[in-house]
């Protein structure tokens, strides 16, 4: 297996998935556990954000954290951050902007609303800042994904 530069890896996140009952799915990171499912519509049980709802508000808090450093580095008065997202799928051919070769795409809308004493400038600059976030880069950024398939794996949840 390919191993990459040690010198450049910058680690970011570990998560412990568990699969319940159902669709009923538990995540644990830092001795944090929280719930994800699928709505009631789609055979779950509503338990719990779904894991793209969960993306998506990954997303969302990221982009609100990254403008809030931002702006405290500048000295702005940023009172709060509200973002709404919404996540469309597209087959490519419907999509007249996309050029490239895939059959299908997915949207991410972002509605920001960075409310404080701001200049319409700072607001727009917070704006390109929320979209440097790290999880933003996930998803714009080449991605591998690594599988693997393990015959003994302990869960650490408090890691």
């Amino acid at each position: 297996m390919f191993e990459p530069n040690s010198k450049t890896r910058h680690w970011m996140a570990h998560v412990n998935v568990r699969l319940q009952e159902g669709y009923k799915t538990e995540v644990f990171t830092r001795g944090i556990m929280t719930i994800a499912d699928e709505p009631i519509e789609a055979g779950g049980t509503n338990a719990g954000l779904s894991p793209t709802e969960m993306v998506l508000g990954g997303l969302g808090a990221c982009a609100a954290i990254t403008a809030r450093f931002y702006a405290e580095r500048k000295g702005w008065k940023l009172d709060s951050v509200e973002i709404a997202l919404d996540s469309t799928k597209f087959k490519s051919a419907d999509y007249p902007a996309y050029e490239g070769t895939a059959d299908i795409l997915f949207e991410i809308k972002q509605m920001m609303r960075f409310n404080g004493d701001l200049t319409d400038e700072q607001k727009d600059r917070l704006r390109e800042i929320a979209g440097k976030c790290p999880v933003h880069k996930m998803f714009t950024s080449p991605t591998i994904m690594v599988e693997q398939i393990v015959d003994d794996l302990i869960l650490d949840e408090s890691r």
